[in-house]
């Protein structure tokens, strides 16, 4: 930036910049009556128009999600501008040449240079643009034909050819009055024995931009064997270009990315444009380096990451080795967003402009569709690395995975994939696998204990999960309505239950006489289970599972208790089920037949009590 625009030069661009006509160049506006003009928002989906505009005043307002202000405003939010960059695109759309105010430097220097370089990498993209009919840009064009894209793909994307000649387009801009010092330092050439030599030659090349639409460096393709440079190569970092904070597609992708809170990485300029075409417009990529904090900086300004957790980041990968590998290193970075992050892993191995060749654009549409949350991803890939058919296996499994579990910063979340690695890792034993994820956070650093140790917060349930509900109303008709729950609770046992907190609760109950002989409950019964155990968090929920209204009106109690009971029992039995189906996919059904049909017979009859459950619970 070159420096502060002054105030003289931002009142006259408000004043040459009438906001009907700067939204009428984006949507369709109409006469509303009273000066108005009314159209259909472009920051949000809407049927009926509720976007508002009034010239004479010079603001805009949208009564369906509440945006409104005046035409810097609007620039800004449309093309996800800062301030100044609103002004200067509104500045350059009225022919205003602004002044920077002095600030330790010399006034309107880097900002001229920066217009330069601009204007440069603009005549370069046309240049390149236009040899790709030509007959040397034969090879380009076979390479996009044989991926799947048609000319106006080509032309939509701005794809281009660098021809094989040593300065060609070297002398193309210095007829244009470039000088040889610009092109160096844009990145465009470099210095030669005898001038300036071209960086891309006898390649396929992608202009890539930044968000506000410029052209500000190149991806380039090797086509010819007798290349001997890298298969990519890229622009290096330049006044206008920093590979760190450069995304490709992101000029095309981000009012999709705002509007549908949602965007996908990908690892390559074809990638995204087989995303764009297959119906997922809000794929990006990096250019030439990996995916970074700052990369991160500019997608949480396009989803308006907050903590509402309403937007997500899809990471694909290849399911190979340096898949998982690059998956692991996205985990670290992981939390630096609010927004949820996920995983779209190809079995085969396709990326998605082959899959898009192979299988056609559904089948990109299914792969960002089958996503995977980053977590789970992460760690199934660890625990994939060992022998899960033998009990050192499976700790070690464990201890590999521990670190990550516990390295979860949403304890809520951190407690439900403790939950889940048990479950992958076949132990059935949640309170070990998640007091061994303690004990790692403990060395890591975490909450201070009463010893002084180090610990983890405990995880806290999320009450949207449905099998916590379940238990969750068990709990508080066992405290409420004990008679209605009777020995079938008593029997049910503590590993029923998925919280930690709900075992301990259970545990306290029984350790009362169980609510067979709680009687019809009361005061007496709650004052009774508040005696029988010292631990402050179980005797607030005791309290807290007493007041709580229950789900259900109790018009009928024992068949609404039984049913709970049945919907506890199901959960119980479909864990079960799910750990029987993981150690039968880890069997060979021919060399192990007998083992094999052993836990299939075990399967069916546990199928049929589910079925049982279910039908009782209904």
């Amino acid at each position: 930036m070159a420096g502060r625009i002054s105030d003289d030069d931002i009142a006259l661009v408000r004043e040459r910049s009438p906001i009907a006509d700067v939204v009428g160049e984006h949507i369709q506006l109409r006469n509303a009556g009273g000066g108005n003009l009314k159209g259909l928002c472009p920051f949000h989906d809407e049927k009926s128009p509720s976007f508002n505009v009034t010239p004479t005043r010079g603001y805009w307002y949208c009564f369906g999600c509440a945006e409104g202000g005046d035409v810097i405003t609007f620039v800004r939010r449309l093309e996800h501008l800062t301030f100044s960059e609103a002004i200067e695109r509104l500045a350059q759309r009225a022919g205003i040449q602004l002044r920077y105010e002095q600030g330790g430097y010399v006034p309107g220097r880097e900002h001229g240079e920066r217009t330069r370089l601009i204007e440069a990498h603009k005549a370069a993209a046309e240049f390149y643009t236009g040899l790709l009919e030509a007959p040397e840009a034969a090879p380009g064009r076979r390479f996009l034909a044989e991926r799947g894209f048609e000319r106006a793909d080509a032309e939509h994307f701005g794809v281009g050819y660098a021809p094989a000649e040593w300065d060609r387009l070297a002398r193309h801009l210095l007829g244009r009055g470039y000088t040889v010092n610009e092109l160096v330092k844009g990145g465009l050439a470099r210095e030669g024995r005898r001038g300036p030599v071209d960086r891309f030659r006898g390649r396929l090349v992608w202009p890539i931009r930044d968000i506000t639409g410029d052209v500000i460096g190149f991806g380039a393709r090797k086509l010819l064997d007798s290349d001997d440079g890298p298969k990519y190569l890229n622009t290096p970092d330049s006044p206008i270009y920093k590979k760190s904070t450069v995304l490709y597609g992101i000029d095309l992708a981000k009012r999709e990315i705002s509007k549908r809170s949602q965007a996908v990485v990908v690892e390559g300029y074809t990638d995204v444009m087989a995303c764009h075409l297959s119906g997922v417009p809000t794929a990006v990529a990096t250019c030439g380096t990996s995916f970074g904090e700052d990369h991160i900086k500019v997608l949480r300004r396009l989803l308006l990451d907050q903590a509402e957790f309403r937007g997500e980041v899809v990471f694909t990968f290849d399911g190979d080795s340096a898949g998982q590998k690059a998956a692991l290193r996205a985990f670290a970075d992981e939390q630096k967003f609010v927004t949820q992050t996920f995983v779209a892993v190809q079995p085969d191995g396709l990326d998605p402009c082959d899959l898009r060749v192979k299988h056609g654009d559904g089948a990109v549409r299914d792969l960002i569709a089958g996503r995977e949350p980053l977590f789970a991803f992460a760690i199934r890939s660890v625990i994939s690395r060992y022998d899960l058919d033998s009990n050192e296996g499976r700790v070690a499994a464990l201890d590999a995975a521990a670190p990550l579990v516990a390295g979860i910063k949403d304890p809520a979340l951190r407690g439900r994939y403790a939950v889940d690695l048990d479950r992958w890792l076949g132990f059935m034993d949640e309170r070990m696998v998640l007091r061994r994820i303690q004990e790692v956070g403990g060395r890591s650093g975490g909450q201070t204990s009463a010893r002084g140790s180090r610990r983890p917060a405990p995880p806290a349930p999320d009450p949207a999960d449905p099998v916590v509900r379940v238990e969750v109303e068990a709990l508080k008709l066992a405290v409420q309505r004990p008679a209605l729950m009777g020995p079938e609770f008593d029997a049910l046992g503590a590993a029923v239950f998925t919280v930690p907190g709900h075992a301990a609760l259970y545990e306290v109950i029984v350790t009362a006489g169980g609510t067979v002989a709680a009687g019809p409950g009361g005061r007496e019964w709650v004052d009774r289970l508040l005696g029988a155990t010292e631990d402050g968090a179980v005797r607030a929920m005791v309290t807290r599972f007493a007041v709580e209204p229950l789900r259900a009106d109790l018009a009928d109690e024992e068949r609404y208790g039984a049913a709970v009971l049945a919907r506890l029992a199901e959960v119980a039995v479909t864990r079960a089920l799910v750990q029987i189906k993981a150690r039968m996919e880890r069997l060979n059904p021919v060399e192990q037949q007998q083992e094999y049909n052993r836990l299939f017979g075990e399967l069916v009859a546990l199928e049929q009590q589910r079925r049982v459950f279910r039908e009782r619970a209904v």
